[in-house]
């Protein structure tokens, strides 16, 4: 089986809150996980970066992937035989 529209959609809830809890800011994080701000707005709406931004960010407030991102999946994605 296989997922037809796969859409992704992430939830960067915990890592902002994390960021309130550490006294940190999206600056911040950009400037100390040297991730790009445009990975941070794609962030910011809830959308897809690449693992190894998140390995970045991870390494910079240490933590692990479930600390900072949920998985919300897409009520319209359809199973394929």
């Amino acid at each position: 089986m296989r997922l037809k529209n796969t859409t992704m959609a992430m939830n960067y809830d915990k890592l902002w809150k994390l960021l309130i809890d550490k006294k940190m800011n999206r600056t911040d994080l950009h400037e100390q996980a040297h991730v790009s701000t445009n990975a941070i707005a794609t962030m910011g709406k809830g959308g897809d970066v690449s693992t190894k931004v998140l390995d970045k960010i991870c390494k910079t407030l240490d933590c692990q992937l479930h600390d900072i991102v949920d998985y919300v999946p897409n009520g319209n994605d359809v199973q394929e035989n």
